[in-house]
Order: C-alpha cells, then structure tokens, then sequence
C-alpha cells in the first residue's frame, strides 16, 4: 500500500460509518490534515479520520490486565526507539542473546498500536494472540485523560516518551511531507508551522498530551514512568536500567558484567534499527512504510529549519503552557541549554 491508497483507504472508512457514527461525527469540529486526510476534534485532542473509530472502539471495549504495559508516546517523540528498548528488556529471558527479535520483525510488528493496528479493522481484536509473551505490552498515541478506565484505574504499568517541542515538530512536518496525498499541494513550513502552533495535527495539542502524562506521573510514580527523549539520548545506558526497573525485570548483577545493558542500548539504537533490512521493507498496518518512521532522531536538529521568528514564538509558547508545570525541555546536544517556562 502507499500513500495514495492509505489516503483513500481513509475515504472509503469515513463514508463507511456507519448512521449512528456519522451523526457523532458531524456534531465534531473538523479540520484538513497534515497529509490530507481529515482530524476531528474529539475529546480535546485532533484525532486522525482513520482511527477515530478505532480509538472509540479501544477506549469502550479494552480490558486491561494489572500486569499489562502500556507504552505512551506522542506521535514523532521516539515510539519506534521506546518499543524496540521495552520489548528486548521485558521479554529478554524469552530468548537467546545470540537471537535478536529485531532482525526479523519491526518495532511496530513486536510492539502493536491499539487504536492504529489492533482496533484498526475489529472492534473486539484478539488481544491474547497479539502479544508473544507475557505480560502484554501494547503501544498507544491517546491522551491520558482519553485512556480506558481499566487502564488508569488498574495497577498496569504506563511508559511515556515525550520530546521537545521543537525537534518534533520539524520531524512531525517532514514525516508527514512524505505521507501527504500526491494531488495536493506540498504543505509548507509556514502552513505547518501554524497549525503546530495552533494544536492541529494528530493527538494534539501537544502540550496539554504531554501534560496530562506529566501530572499523572507525578501523582502516580509508580504507575507512570515518564522519560524525556533528550535524556534518554544522554545516557541510555542508566535511562534502560531505570526501564527494567519500572517494570520489575531488572538486570541481575550478572547480566551487568556481561554486558547486557549496552548490548541492548547498542541493539536498539536508532542508527541500528534504521539500517536494519525488515525497516527498510514492508509497510505498518496503517499502510504507512516502515522505513518512513526513520530519520535523523537527533537532538537539535530543529536549529537547521525553523527560522527565528519562529523559534521565538514556540519558545514563548513553551513559557505559557508549562509555566509552574516543573516541565523542562533540552533543546540542544550542542549546548548544556535547557529552556525552563520561567525564562
């Protein structure tokens, strides 16, 4: 499937809702998407045409188990990098050091989406076959507040990923540059630009996803297990022990002077991931192909395209929605720079 068939594949769902649905659905604000296809404000956050109904579907019908993880990401945040870190920590006394699930399955295949793959085609999925081990580990873009009630009112686990604004909107824009519908016009950085300031695009607004994560972690340490990207890049090696920690595999002594942790750290790097030959094939079950999901993954890289004037008003933007939040954000590798809202 490419890019032309998703998008139509996305017309042919909206017309097939059904009466019911369609009467929702008109009741929602609408907007043009980034790649074509439409967002419907939902919820308080823009959810894509193409998995309104399967979010609905997952957040009515999903029954989660106390053991379950669930790994939260805001789209472009390092979802591919978290899936691939959490699967070969969790599961690594399933298989032998020498047998690397990743070789032969994406990130995305071993670590499934609930509302963009398992509720994309079925409202009452096969949730048991879907996960190889236990516990099961699903992934998710839905906002905290938008959860199913048995996921936050269950002792589950949640690992959340976020990224600095800056670096995920440049990576957001670029990423959906490629998806965008053929027949249209290329969105410019300006038009992009202004619908990321404004909140419109997938899962957003941003910074209310981001915090709603933030402040449940707070509350909920152990429930929640909130990571920064720009950390993670820093120093994985501790950021993964910090992981196995969280969800109750933590490495033996053992394993520590074996190597392990950076076997996987190196395993699971975005730089290994990307050259790996199933990345570089095949296509998500959202018709999306894998290698798209892969660019640069580097911190500061939004230096080489925003202009000043843009970097000022996203920098007051960051000021206004996470003043007195305690949220800080690295913007830069290059620099020890950390913008906090009180700046």
């Amino acid at each position: 499937m490419n890019t032309a068939e998703m998008f139509s594949l996305t017309q042919k769902m909206e017309k097939s809702w059904d009466n019911e649905f369609q009467e929702l659905v008109k009741a929602l604000p609408k907007e043009d998407g980034w790649i074509g296809s439409h967002l419907y404000f939902y919820q308080g956050f823009w959810c894509p045409a193409l998995v309104l109904k399967s979010f609905i579907s997952f957040q009515k019908n999903f029954q989660a188990f106390a053991s379950d993880v669930i790994l939260a990401t805001f789209p472009k945040c390092g979802t591919i990098w978290l899936k691939a870190l959490a699967y070969i920590t969790l599961y690594r006394s399933h298989f032998a050091r020498d047998e690397n699930p990743l070789l032969s399955s994406s990130p995305h295949q071993l670590v499934r989406f609930l509302e963009y793959d398992l509720y994309l085609n079925n409202p009452f999925p096969d949730l048991q076959n879907a996960c190889a081990y236990e516990p099961r580990l699903f992934a998710t873009h839905v906002p905290y507040a938008s959860l199913p009630t048995s996921i936050t009112d269950s002792n589950n686990k949640i690992v959340y990923i976020c990224r600095n604004p800056l670096d995920m909107f440049i990576s957001l824009w670029l990423f959906s540059t490629k998806l965008r519908e053929n027949n249209l016009r290329p969105l410019s950085p300006d038009e992009a630009f202004d619908k990321f300031y404004h909140g419109i695009y997938a899962f957003g607004p941003f910074f209310e996803h981001v915090l709603g994560y933030w402040k449940a972690s707070r509350e909920n340490p152990n429930k929640i297990l909130f990571l920064k990207y720009e950390d993670l890049m820093e120093d994985t090696n501790s950021h993964l022990k910090k992981l196995s920690m969280f969800l109750g595999v933590p490495f033996t002594e053992d394993e520590e002077k074996q190597g392990v942790v950076p076997e996987i750290v190196k395993m699971c790097s975005f730089e290994n991931l990307k050259e790996l030959e199933v990345n570089k094939k095949g296509l998500h079950a959202s018709g999306i192909p894998n290698a798209d999901f892969f660019r640069k993954g580097e911190v500061g890289d939004w230096s080489n395209h925003l202009t000043p004037s843009m970097v000022e008003r996203l920098e007051k933007l960051i000021q206004e929605k996470l003043n007195n939040s305690g949220l800080t954000f690295k913007l830069s590798s290059k620099t020890s720079r950390i913008f906090h809202p009180s700046e």
